[in-house]
């Protein structure tokens, strides 16, 4: 905050230089207040105030309150931060000195333009919107030679052969020469690159592989991974290094193979890396074991497998496929831990009070026989009174102890305030022949808690353990939500009602106790929706600032290495503090384990993108049959270019165009999510049920376009937040540069 001025009347440049300093928006009360304003001179003050704005010295924001004139020139350089849950590209000037960078949203493509990626520098032409935001368009890419690499299908264009993208950003098709078609043919699924032609020519698209028939449900799955460049093929050096391994019972190994340990995981699991075990523990509470798969043992840092590994970072799964970080060899065989096969484990053992807290632990290396491999539904079964065949055996002296140890670890849980957000996943089922036959949602169970809780208490005695031993690892970190994002989740949700407490310290308790109150009414989907926007991305590093959601001071990855390469470089630190082994952490590790951190964060970042655009595309095909179906659905995206809807039978996100609004101009108010059409005063709202036509579904980019049947829709009483302030109407908002004089237009297009 700026310094505290002097109480005389001040001059014009004391309040250019006060506002500027303050780093924030102030309200005319806060400038009299601060200036110590007497009531005689008010006029006078305000008149000064009307001067510098009148100037361009300071400026208007939201709420009528006047703040410093934002610095960014008409052309700057800026980098993609991130790909909001809303598909729009938000950039950051590429050099920016203070903490909080403004935000810019950047315009889709035009033809021949490739869709932005997180991290990729271009030099933008910078326009301030209505609504006081930030919208640039891309005037030149700055990384590399401009050549990107791109999924699409092959067409007949008017000219010829031509290339559609795979992308819902990019949807114009370009022209390929039939020197660059590779023999392709119209119909094909092809990777291509797309690159630079001169400074103002068209794009150039050369055909580098043809990848299958886009007709073929089986390749909607590799336009997922060849669009992220998620590796699909293993080397030949680790895959004989992975055929060429052997079991074997290392000297030191310690023998757990009576304690009946199992394995418990969904029904299409096929590798199991984690089984658990407990006991009533002597003075009260509970003994628990989680044995983990020893991938240590079979993946030596710096071999074949380590190095490939390491590139892939984790485990890919999608609806027809998994794509593992190790070959089959390990992750289904010799580290999954099938039933009534000896197996090497890394093993957590756990001492828990009758409250569930940690109180010591243990790790050792052993040999291990998996006594069952259960599913979730047959456990879930056996606790409800229904066991079969395989759990009756084994309730009373393995099942039982499992759920009195996870009764106090939940207990525990629930005293530290985390934060359980209630987010259905959708599930895509599919035939014989890779089509789609439904969408369904998966049901959680108790027994899914069960193991979750298991897991979470083994990685925090694994991150104890390497924190006392002095030892570097890569820590599991979620950051506390930033202050904008606090601001924003705090409109939203006051108009409906709840209250999210001002402070200096946000606790994960303060967001759950809101998503308690709104559990099962019409608010619930969209309140759990905007808690989690709120949240911070997690991430692995060696720096540790503890774990928001879990409400811990020190968590680790360690019970996922057959998927999760930061698993590994736990295991391996584990081995080196334990003095388990010679295979442990080298020095050379710890030098460079900051940038394993954010390699392993950036794979899992591409992961998941794969695996949420093969969901859509699978969601897309199985719509692509219901043209003109009405479906209900809710609002749970408002951006400049129209409304995103989710749909409620299918959990499919759709487009709604702000062209297909009934006519009128809209002004976009990213504060309140609204869109608020001016001459009729319509208010699309974040959270609104709505009813919907579908469209278009179109399984090649994932996309879905929808339209609004009923005009009156998009703002009813109980759910609509109302504009925090009257939002700037001098003109529509829209993502890029105003158009040229004398072209009309209706909101973004």
């Amino acid at each position: 905050m700026a310094p505290k001025p002097a109480a005389s009347f001040p001059s014009r440049e004391e309040v250019v230089r006060y506002i500027r300093d303050s780093g924030a928006s102030l309200a005319k009360r806060d400038l009299v207040r601060a200036f110590r304003i007497s009531a005689e001179d008010r006029g006078r003050f305000r008149a000064l105030l009307r001067d510098i704005e009148d100037a361009g010295e300071i400026e208007r924001g939201r709420g009528r309150k006047l703040l410093a004139p934002d610095s960014l020139p008409p052309v700057t350089v800026v980098r993609v931060l991130e790909i909001d849950l809303d598909g729009e590209a938000i950039a950051v000037p590429d050099r920016w000195d203070d903490d909080a960078p403004p935000r810019i949203f950047m315009a889709p493509e035009r033809r021949g333009g490739p869709a932005l990626t997180v991290g990729q520098r271009a030099l933008a032409r910078i326009g301030k919107q209505a609504d006081g935001s930030y919208a640039g368009r891309v005037m030149k890419l700055l990384d590399g030679d401009g050549t990107v690499r791109v999924v699409g299908v092959l067409s007949h264009g008017r000219a010829g052969l031509q290339f559609q993208p795979a992308d819902k950003r990019q949807r114009d098709p370009l022209p390929v020469a039939d020197a660059d078609s590779a023999g392709g043919v119209a119909g094909d699924l092809v990777a291509a690159m797309l690159e630079p032609r001169g400074r103002f020519g068209p794009k150039r698209i050369r055909v580098t592989e043809r990848l299958g028939r886009a007709d073929d449900p089986k390749v909607i799955g590799l336009l997922a991974l060849h669009g992220s460049g998620i590796p699909t093929e293993f080397p030949t050096a680790a895959l004989a290094q992975a055929a060429d391994a052997a079991f074997a019972v290392p000297k030191g190994y310690v023998d757990l193979r009576a304690l009946p340990l199992v394995t418990i995981d969904g029904a299409d699991a096929r590798d199991f890396d984690d089984a658990v075990w407990a006991e009533p523990a002597e003075g009260g509470g509970w003994h628990l074991m989680v044995a983990i798969a020893d991938v240590a043992h079979y993946v030596p840092a710096g071999s074949p497998l380590d190095r490939e590994a390491f590139n892939r970072g984790n485990s890919v799964y999608l609806p027809d496929r998994v794509v593992p970080m190790l070959p089959e060899a390990l992750s289904n065989g010799l580290c999954s831990l099938v039933p009534q096969e000896e197996r090497l484990c890394l093993a957590a053992h756990l001492w828990i009070d009758p409250q569930g807290r940690l109180t010591r632990h243990r790790f050792v290396r052993g040999v291990m026989r998996s006594r069952a491999r259960l599913t979730y539904e047959q456990v879930q079964a056996a606790r409800d009174g229904a066991p079969d065949e395989h759990t009756e055996p084994l309730w009373d002296g393995v099942l039982q102890p499992l759920y009195g140890a996870f009764d106090a670890l939940a207990a525990a849980r629930a005293a530290r305030g985390t934060l359980d957000l209630d987010l259905p996943e959708r599930v895509v089922q599919l035939g014989p022949d890779g089509r789609v036959t439904g969408i369904g949602t998966r049901t959680r169970l108790d027994s899914h808690r069960l193991i979750e809780e298991f897991m979470i208490a083994a990685n925090v005695a694994a991150a104890e353990a390497l924190t006392t031993g002095r030892l570097a690892c890569l820590f599991r970190v979620h950051d506390a939500p930033d202050r904008a994002r606090l601001d924003a989740v705090r409109d939203f949700l006051a108009p409906l009602g709840y209250t999210l407490a001002k402070g200096q310290v946000i606790r994960p308790r303060a967001f759950t106790q809101i998503l308690e109150q709104a559990r099962g009414t019409a608010h619930a989907p969209i309140v759990n929706e905007m808690v989690l926007r709120a949240q911070a991305q997690a991430v692995y590093s060696p720096d540790n600032i503890g774990h928001f959601g879990l409400a811990l001071p020190l968590y680790a990855h360690f019970t996922s290495p057959i998927r999760r390469y930061a698993d590994l470089t736990v295991h391996r630190a584990l081995i080196r503090v334990f003095d388990l082994g010679a295979d442990g952490t080298r020095d050379e590790d710890l030098e460079r384990l900051a940038a394993v951190g954010e390699h392993v964060s950036f794979a899992e970042r591409r992961a998941a993108t794969a695996e949420r655009e093969a969901t859509d595309r699978f969601t897309a095909a199985y719509l692509s049959a219901q043209i003109g179906r009405v479906l209900n659905g809710r609002i749970t995206g408002v951006t400049r270019f129209g409304l995103f809807v989710r749909l409620a039978e299918t959990g499919a996100d759709g487009l709604v165009p702000v062209s297909t609004l009934p006519d009128d101009f809209y002004d976009h108010d990213q504060a309140a999510h609204t869109l608020i059409g001016r001459r009729w005063g319509r208010v699309f709202a974040l959270g609104a049920s709505v009813t919907t036509r579908l469209t278009e579904a179109d399984p090649l980019t994932g996309s879905c376009l929808l339209h609004l049947l009923d005009a009156e829709q998009g703002a009813p009483g109980d759910m609509a937040p109302q504009p925090a302030a009257t939002p700037d109407r001098s003109r529509p908002s829209r993502a890029g540069p105003p158009p040229r004089k004398g072209r009309r237009r209706r909101g973004e297009r």
